[in-house]
């Protein structure tokens, strides 16, 4: 799984950026905000575990990514844009222990698991799910 599971604009790392947002009035990201995270819809996160249970050989891995890299500036500039509030760069440990691996690039890509399972995601992208974040 992605660090980022989302439904309705809420869930993993983009959450927690969100909640960083929300208590310091700045919609924050690390650095120069280029490095990527992946993301999956939940519920195409459920569609994923149940072709893996029905299909695939039993002890494999597969990728639940969905999103295999937005960056963190284009989700920190959603969030800024949905909450009225600012987006800029922050120090690290504006995210608490979280900073260190906010701070790192993350891509990933779900290409075997798509081929082998047949895994297409259909429900909104991180970036368009994050558009549900109300003020």
């Amino acid at each position: 799984m992605p660090r980022t599971v989302h439904e309705d604009g809420h869930g993993g790392f983009a959450g927690l950026l969100t909640q960083a947002a929300r208590r310091s009035g700045i919609a924050g990201y690390p650095g120069d905000g280029a490095q990527r995270w992946p993301a999956v819809h939940a519920r195409d996160a459920a569609v994923l575990f149940r072709l893996a249970l029905e299909t695939a050989p039993g002890g494999t891995a597969w990728h639940a990514v969905a999103d295999e890299g937005d960056r963190v500036i284009d989700i920190a500039t959603v969030v800024g844009r949905r909450l009225g509030l600012p987006v800029a760069s922050v120090p690290d440990e504006t995210f608490g222990p979280f900073g260190p691996i906010f701070a790192m690039d993350q891509p990933s890509s779900s290409a075997h698991t798509r081929q082998t399972l047949g895994w297409e995601p259909t429900h909104p992208s991180l970036l368009e799910d994050l558009e549900a974040l109300q003020p």
